[in-house]
């Protein structure tokens, strides 16, 4: 339900919409003081880890959790995720996927009846559910106690045609009203927009929409809320990670964890041409910032620490042997090395894959096989969508051991994509990942930011957020970029490779920047299929990389997408993971990319000169 409207399956069915919509009788909406579902939901969770035991919390269904709840949360939870008011009486449309059967658990409840008729959107069957309100409040409710899906939006159609409809204190304040029209962008918290709509029943066509927030889908969730994470913290150091806050020519980030019984770290570290000595150099020491993460429905780990150092001071283009601990003669981890960024322009290369998210163990198969065929690489570029569950700690668990041993040895460099915004909010992502805070002014830190490494500079951003929010610094940091070679990094691609998925706010606010300070490439993500466009400027294809912005979009893990023929495509390819170089050759100021299959054969390549 991401990209809407495809097709209505049946005909005949438009015919009698009309008569039903019009021989429906008018409810009334709920009025009353705004309760909380946030508060709701958090005390149900908590009565339920107090007074059910483990084996029934883990095994619990949608139906008993429902019988669980008392007839003031259910109504609460039926009639208070959304709230807005009318000035006409209107016909309120909820529009889902078939899939959800049941849910949302209020529809039947609250007197909504099916209008009879289906559509396909992009390869997923919706279905139209409806009823009437009066003038006044009206509220709406969550999406599903189990999570998933994506979240219904509702359409609204005045009953009295004589007066303009008009939507007020619309609540949550993030979401919006559009219309049921070509180009809406269902979601408020996703750029996709809807390029093209089937023809619809008059009736329908034009109509207002509710623009939900699709994260928002998970706010009832009740369901595998309580789970087990494969790979439990331990008083042993792990999940050692190394990013950039600083400057990498001078500064090095390393983060790590441990169990709830170590409760400080620090990192000892020196120079590696000072450790391979006949009498190596004493190590010098630094203690890290540490806090408590703490995840109750994390039945066997639901307390870990961890740690974060920021090394400064150190020398340009220079290797360093460390290791993090508690300090403790034991407590040491086994040791790791990191370069500094060089100090004037030097050749160098880097990776980029697309999403990671699903079979982490597979995919950690790739990434570990990647650095040992490129172990020269500075860093790894990551375009979102790391993991599937982003505020769920056991999938982060699944990350960091399957790329063991590859970030602990060259910093990761990542962007934020929709699954890390899992609820609305990255929390998990910030608190995870220490990164330049550089960004723009008025969004939270490290969510958007630039660093530069030898003769090229990155501008990685969040297409989670608005784009008018990062282009006044976005164009400023390219004014500013005196880089031979300039990098976009975010996560919803500029030109789409998924059929009927469109961001064009990508394109009115960020890409006009990147043709007028021309931007090399753009590091994309979130499509599942790899594709490469041809050189583009002003939104058209132009005659070469002089001229114009390449945009590529790639994919890591094992969730794929189909692909259509778009006319910006220079190369695409289905069902397959990759892994990307990009070579930074100095001689000849030439860009040597690379596209690598899990088998490592080589599937795509473009050379760039300049």
């Amino acid at each position: 339900m991401t990209n809407m409207f495809n097709q209505v399956q049946k005909r005949s069915a438009r015919l009698a919409l009309a008569a039903l919509l019009l021989s429906t009788a008018l409810g009334q909406a709920h009025v009353g003081e705004h309760p909380s579902v946030h508060d709701t939901v958090a005390g149900i969770i908590d009565r339920f880890r107090k007074t059910i035991s483990l084996k029934e919390l883990t095994a619990m269904d949608a139906s008993k959790a429902k019988s669980l709840l008392t007839e003031k949360e259910l109504h609460i939870l039926a009639t208070e995720h959304i709230t807005f008011r009318v000035n006409v009486p209107v016909k309120v449309i909820i529009i889902r996927e078939t899939a959800m059967g049941d849910k949302p658990f209020w529809l039947k409840d609250r007197g909504f009846i099916p209008m009879g008729f289906k559509i396909t959107l992009q390869g997923t069957e919706v279905d139209f559910w409806m009823k009437d309100f009066e003038v006044g409040r009206i509220g709406l409710g969550v999406n599903s106690l189990t999570g998933g899906n994506s979240h219904y939006i509702a359409a609204l159609m005045p009953l009295k045609k004589e007066t303009k409809l008009e939507v007020t204190e619309l609540y949550p304040g993030q979401l919006r009203v559009g219309s049921l029209k070509d180009g809406l962008q269902p979601f408020v918290d996703r750029p996709e927009a809807m390029p093209k709509l089937p023809v619809l029943p008059g009736v329908l066509s034009g109509l207002a929409v509710i623009r939900t927030q699709n994260e928002s889908r998970d706010d009832a969730k009740l369901i595998n809320l309580f789970h087990n994470t494969n790979h439990p913290a331990l008083a042993k150091p792990d999940q050692i990670m190394l990013t950039w806050s600083g400057d990498p020519k001078t500064t090095q980030s390393i983060q790590w964890r441990t169990g709830p019984s170590i409760t400080k770290g620090e990192v000892q570290w020196v120079k590696k041409s000072d450790y391979n000595r006949f009498q190596p150099a004493q190590p010098k020491q630094t203690k890290a910032t540490t806090f408590k993460m703490e995840n109750a429905n994390l039945l066997n780990d639901p307390i870990v620490h961890r740690h974060t150092v920021t090394i400064t001071g150190l020398d340009p283009g220079t290797a360093y042997i460390y290791s993090v601990g508690d300090g403790s003669d034991d407590g040491w981890s086994e040791l790791a090395e990191f370069t500094t960024a060089p100090g004037r322009t030097e050749p160098f290369s880097f990776m980029y894959m697309g999403d990671a998210q699903n079979g982490l163990e597979r995919w950690g198969s790739l990434v570990q096989s990647a650095y040992r065929q490129r172990p020269d690489v500075a860093f790894c570029i990551m375009a979102g969508d790391l993991v599937d569950r982003g505020n769920e700690r056991d999938d982060w668990d699944s990350f960091f051991h399957s790329s063991r041993g590859v970030y602990d040895h060259r910093p990761v460099v990542p962007a934020i994509g929709n699954h890390e915004n899992q609820g609305g909010h990255p929390g998990m992502y910030l608190q995870m990942f220490d990164l330049p805070k550089n960004g723009p002014e008025g969004i939270e830190p490290e969510r958007a930011y630039t660093f530069r490494y030898s003769n090229a500079e990155f501008f990685v951003l969040d297409t989670n957020l608005t784009m008018e929010s990062q282009a006044v610094w976005l164009e400023k940091a390219l004014a500013a970029s005196t880089a031979t070679w300039k990098f976009a990094v975010y996560h919803h691609p500029a030109y789409s490779s998924k059929p009927e998925r469109d961001n064009p706010s990508i394109r009115k606010h960020w890409t006009p920047l990147f043709d007028k300070y021309h931007l090399d490439m753009a590091l994309q993500g979130h499509d599942h299929a790899y594709l490469r466009t041809y050189p583009i400027k002003d939104q058209k294809k132009v005659a070469n990389t002089a001229e114009g912005t390449v945009y590529i979009v790639s994919v890591s893990g094992t969730k794929y997408y189909e692909q259509d023929p778009r006319e910006y495509t220079e190369f695409g390819m289905t069902n397959t993971s990759t892994f990307q170089v990009l070579d930074i050759q100095i001689s000849g100021n030439r860009l040597v990319y690379r596209s690598y299959d899990t088998e490592g054969k080589l599937r795509d390549n473009l050379i760039i000169e300049k």
